[in-house]
């Protein structure tokens, strides 16, 4: 797919924290690219990223939710992209976007509560297009905070939390993990409180695979192919059984 192309139809929903349907004539790219999605506060830029070559592709579809867009956060994140290639390289189709009002995407930043919707719209597309295939979310930091506060919800079939900002000014009340959940955080984070993510947990009566890995910063630096080992390990026995 040769650059972004605009793809119009999405319908929204009356109010914030609707669901957004309609998409289902914005067509599912047959190969890697970018598109434009009308989103709850104009269009939104979305990346699909096919299965790596030589991969059996498999039924699921995950979107991944970047972190803060106000210190820069995007789509185009490392540990993003690390998530991205994980994924793929296990057959997963992955679905990236930039939250409103960072890259193409319209709008400005709403403090979590319109990126919500953002996902909410995004995840609706993607399951018009894609019924036949299992939903997962993935978010690293802020985009950690969406894809938890939506999950009960949108009801992935797994998440896939990485340094969710517990410590920070985002409310996780109440957040409905699925039962396949995988929590990763690194023991040296010095953005996200790591002992804070850990109580936090305790806290839960919900199921969960926390990763703990040591010596690890927030951004992963150095550490971005230990975290694609993490990732695949953790969700492995996920996978749906491959055909043939």
């Amino acid at each position: 797919m040769g650059g972004t192309q605009r793809c119009a139809g999405a319908h929204r929903a009356g109010g914030r924290g609707g669901y957004y349907d309609g998409m289902s004539e914005v067509s599912f790219p047959l190969e890697t690219g970018t598109l434009l999605l009308d989103g709850p506060a104009g269009p939104l830029e979305v990346a699909v990223d096919l299965p790596e070559a030589g991969v059996a592709p498999l039924p699921v579809v995950a979107i991944v939710c970047h972190p803060l867009s106000t210190e820069g956060g995007t789509m185009h994140n490392k540990v993003v992209t690390m998530t991205a290639r994980a994924l793929r390289e296990l057959g997963i189709t992955v679905v990236r976007f930039n939250f409103r009002g960072v890259g193409a995407s319209a709008g400005q930043f709403d403090h979590g509560h319109g990126e919500q919707d953002d996902l909410r719209a995004v995840a609706a597309w993607v399951r018009a297009q894609r019924p036949e295939s299992a939903l997962w979310l993935a978010g690293f930091s802020f985009g950690a905070f969406v894809s938890l506060r939506t999950a009960g919800e949108l009801q992935p079939q797994a998440l896939v939390s990485i340094a969710p900002p517990i410590d920070r000014d985002w409310d996780f009340a109440g957040v409905q993990p699925p039962a396949q959940w995988l929590v990763i955080q690194g023991d040296a984070d010095e953005i996200v409180d790591a002992q804070a993510v850990y109580r936090w947990l305790d806290t839960l009566d919900a199921p969960r695979e926390l990763v703990r890995m040591p010596d690890t910063s927030h951004f992963f630096h150095r550490k971005l192919i230990d975290l694609r080992g993490a990732i695949q390990h953790g969700v492995r026995r996920w996978l749906p059984a491959t055909v043939g």
